[in-house]
């Protein structure tokens, strides 16, 4: 938006567009208002704006807006807590002599955007929890030829290939807030579609079939983590083991995890007050390199699989699909760089408890590789696919 479109806003009175908030000492309300502005439930198309340094009354606020306040506002896109990340910048601005950092939020393409599993609206100057018919409303609007490849309809697939159970027990208490659950007025049709389960015409979405099909190889066939482990340096090296780890993204997950530990070597330290534990490799630095793998990988256009190699001197982790969106081969890798080819799989995936935070799963391993006395990995970041090469501890 132009300045000049920011300052007649600026000196309006609150609306379904326009939100301030004199400071950011509630930080929780900007998230809402951000939700709000996403879903933008009066279907304007229009840039949903939130004001941070004015007060209610149009006057200005004081509020110092510095570069911590601008980094802590445009951090709440990707923390993980609004659900699918909605388009926003932050920028400082000085509007009639008051300086305040606007916050410029886009309509969501893919609604209904929930905060925390509520999905908040506003309309005129009320921002309230949805309806049931709200919601409905949301995904009525959906504009479905721009969405991600991971929230495309599986063409063929029906209902019948997933496991509504599973989606009943695991994976609804977890998406959804209980109040949400509480009021039961949605039909399991209205939940999946709410969602982004299920597409327009009536099919399972991708994501749908990654985390709840019956047989999702079936309709993906590279949805699978290929694993070896060598016993040598090259893999002509005799095989020690192979696998292929199939099942629905969360199958996936839990069984690498369980493989990592099995092949995990621990030596003791001993002579100190407290026998420790010295891994040739830490966990979380695997898990979480892995995670970024089956995530960030492409679905679209490829049979390949995410592929975990064990040798005796290293371990490399591959997956298809290479950088993505504001991610380059110049970025990748970089503190606070991220994008999602796959955002409704990474919903999924948040919702489900196996990704705690975003953008941060890179920066983690590093440290902890780092607090174990392994060196750094290694990445090699292609075109059509990117590898990770971690070595053990000396």
């Amino acid at each position: 938006m132009t300045d000049a479109e920011l300052l007649a806003l600026f000196r309006l009175a609150e609306s379904d567009r326009v939100e301030r908030k004199e400071s950011n000492a509630h930080p929780d309300r900007i998230r809402q208002a951000i939700c709000a502005h996403a879903n933008d439930l009066p279907n304007h198309r229009e840039t949903g704006l939130i004001f941070v340094g004015q007060r209610d009354d149009l006057t200005c606020a004081g509020l110092n807006i510095d570069d911590r306040l601008l980094q802590t506002l445009a951090g709440y896109r990707s923390e993980g807590l609004i659900l699918p990340f909605p388009t926003m910048t932050v920028r400082r601005v000085t509007l009639d002599g008051c300086q305040v950092a606007v916050i410029e939020v886009e309509p969501s393409d893919n609604p209904p955007v929930r905060f925390e599993g509520r999905v908040w609206i506003r309309v005129g100057p009320r921002r309230a929890i949805a309806t049931a018919e709200e919601e409905r409303r949301l995904v009525e609007k959906r504009r479905w030829g721009s969405l991600p490849y991971d929230a495309h309809g599986v063409r063929g697939a029906t209902l019948d290939d997933l496991d509504l159970r599973r989606f009943q027990l695991e994976y609804l208490p977890a998406a959804f807030s209980p109040e949400a659950l509480a009021q039961n007025q949605r039909t399991q049709d209205d939940q999946l579609r709410a969602l982004r389960l299920v597409h327009a015409d009536g099919s399972p979405t991708v994501t749908a079939i990654l985390v709840l099909g019956v047989e999702p190889r079936r309709w993906i066939p590279g949805a699978y983590v290929q694993f070896l482990r060598v016993e040598g340096v090259n893999l002509t090296d005799p095989l020690v083991d192979q696998r292929e780890i199939g099942g629905t993204v969360a199958d996936q997950l839990r069984q690498a995890d369980e493989i990592m530990r099995l092949n995990i070597r621990r030596a003791a330290n001993v002579g100190g007050a407290v026998r420790e534990e010295a891994p040739d490799y830490p966990e979380e630095a695997l898990r979480q390199l892995i995670r970024n793998a089956v995530l960030h990988r492409a679905y679209e256009g490829t049979a390949a699989p995410v592929r975990i190699t064990w040798f005796s001197n290293r371990v490399e982790i591959q997956n298809p699909g290479g950088p993505y969106g504001q991610v380059t081969r110049q970025t990748f890798g970089q503190p606070g760089v991220a994008d999602y080819r796959n955002p409704t799989l990474a919903e999924a995936l948040k919702s489900m408890g196996f990704i705690e935070r975003f953008g941060v799963g890179i920066a983690i391993a590093r440290e902890r590789l780092a607090k174990n006395g392994n060196p750094q990995p290694d990445f090699t970041v292609e075109d059509a696919h990117i590898h990770v090469t971690v070595r053990p501890r000396p």
